[in-house]
């Protein structure tokens, strides 16, 4: 499939709306999801039996989801097209026992997760929002999504040398969210969480809570061109990721019903050839959504825990493959690890490689570190260059200066944990890490176009 890309505003509308119903990792892959049962793909459970007929499906644990889509005719060593990305954002993290403050003062007790900028923080309305975890075993999602906690700085009246030595923040003592005046009580906090979700507060026996900024995405800029707003990093890819998978799932279907080799979607079938002509989808595509990237990808839902590799695995064996059947699938496999690169920052030039300056709107970018802190070789490059030449859409390539340290993506671990080809690319923006971050406003949508063209190859 040829895509003639173009800025498509409804795209980022949507992207925006995402964003804004996505103050945790437990809500954004729940609206991913949401977002596939609409292209006609169905949620199967860990513990049950699977089987190997055609047609979308996805699997749903904690923060994190896999998705894919069997075409018509696929083999059980028919290789994987996968497009990795991770749902959590560096932020604030309730603590176990929450409810603290002092000198008349109510505040919330909280952790630092991932590499935030603290200073972003302060003075930042806040709302609450995450999973509690109920007495029967199940779970609930809930968002407070108005101004309830606030994070204040000191007045530069007692720290007059704030701007000449900079902000120092100490992380337990400076960043401890203030909610009210009083007495700080035990239990108050998930009492008054129990309300706003409609539970009692005897029936919650854990939670996984993290205060957000509820200030909307926006539109910036004279012509609108650049997009502001909250977990771009790395929700950007989790939407493109997911509205690609789903294009690419219809378009198949369209094209299998229309070319009489599937029936429709209702019966339970669904055809099997992409939308550029009659040919098959040649690759299972996939979409790898995780959590826990920020601080490691070291649990059950990172990308460094075996949920992947079981979910490759069982589709190979639920369509009768072999061990030979999944080496062969696994040797024919590509991912492409899609998270957020930095921009060329105006007012730290210096900073970058003085020869690579991804700039807003100049198209996703290919990520590339010799030291393997990206997965990214010169054949990965060829995928991508490949891909984003179908969908005519621009690229860029980023490398870090030699003088400062690389950060690293979900690529390696993919790359080195399943034996499978990796490409790191993304999103160039500003503000990485911080409360609210920075983007050209068309660049999501020329992703979603390259992300379309490598899942259709």
């Amino acid at each position: 499939m040829s895509t003639s890309p173009r800025f498509d505003r409804g795209h980022t509308d949507d992207l925006m709306t995402f964003l804004a119903a996505s103050p945790t990792p437990y809500h954004a892959v729940a609206n991913a999801a949401e977002r596939l049962e609409k292209a006609g793909f169905r949620q199967v459970r860990e513990t049950d039996a699977w089987d190997g007929s055609t047609g979308g499906r996805f699997v749903l644990r904690g923060g994190a989801l896999i998705a894919w889509y069997v075409p018509e005719g696929a083999e059980p060593h028919t290789p994987f097209r996968i497009v990795g990305a991770h749902t959590d954002s560096p932020n604030l993290r309730v603590k176990p026992l929450p409810d603290t403050g002092s000198y008349g003062w109510r505040q919330i007790a909280v952790e630092i997760y991932g590499g935030t900028l603290l200073n972003t923080w302060l003075d930042r309305d806040l709302g609450l929002a995450g999973r509690i975890s109920l007495r029967d075993g199940t779970h609930r999602l809930v968002n407070v999504d108005r101004a309830l906690l606030r994070v204040p700085q000191l007045a530069v009246h007692l720290d007059r040398s704030v701007n000449t030595d900079g902000l120092k923040l100490d992380r337990q003592r400076h960043m401890q969210p203030i909610w009210g005046l009083g007495r700080p009580e035990e239990g108050d906090l998930i009492r008054f969480v129990a309300e706003e979700a409609g539970v009692d507060a005897e029936d919650i026996t854990g939670w996984d809570l993290m205060p957000h900024a509820i200030e909307p995405p926006a539109y910036l800029g004279r012509d609108r061109e650049l997009l502001a707003g909250p977990r771009m990093d790395n929700l950007i890819s989790v939407h493109a990721g997911t509205a690609a998978l789903a294009a690419v799932a219809t378009a198949s279907d369209a094209a299998g019903v229309a070319g009489g080799s599937g029936r429709s979607r209702k019966s339970g079938r669904t055809g099997g050839r992409a939308a550029a002509g009659s040919a098959p989808l040649p690759y299972i595509p996939v979409l790898a959504a995780f959590d826990h990237e920020e601080n490691g990808s070291q649990s059950d839902t990172g990308a460094d825990g075996p949920l992947l590799g079981t979910v490759l695995e069982r589709s190979v064996l639920s369509r009768g493959g072999s061990f030979e059947d999944r080496a062969r699938a696994f040797a024919g496999t590509i991912c492409l690890s899609s998270d957020t690169g930095h921009a060329v920052h105006p007012n730290y030039v210096d900073r970058h490689d003085p020869t690579h300056h991804p700039r807003a709107n100049g198209g996703p970018i290919l990520k590339v570190n010799v030291n393997m802190r990206y997965a990214t070789d010169g054949s990965g490059r060829a995928v991508f260059a490949a891909a984003c030449e179908r969908a005519g859409v621009p690229w860029q390539t980023f490398v870090s200066n030699n003088s400062m340290p690389c950060g690293t993506t979900i690529g390696p671990i993919t790359a080195a944990r399943h034996g499978i080809q990796t490409v790191d690319i993304g999103v160039a923006i500003l503000s990485m890490h911080s409360a609210r971050e920075l983007c050209g406003a068309d660049d999501p949508f020329l992703l979603a176009n390259a992300l379309v063209a490598f899942l259709e190859d």
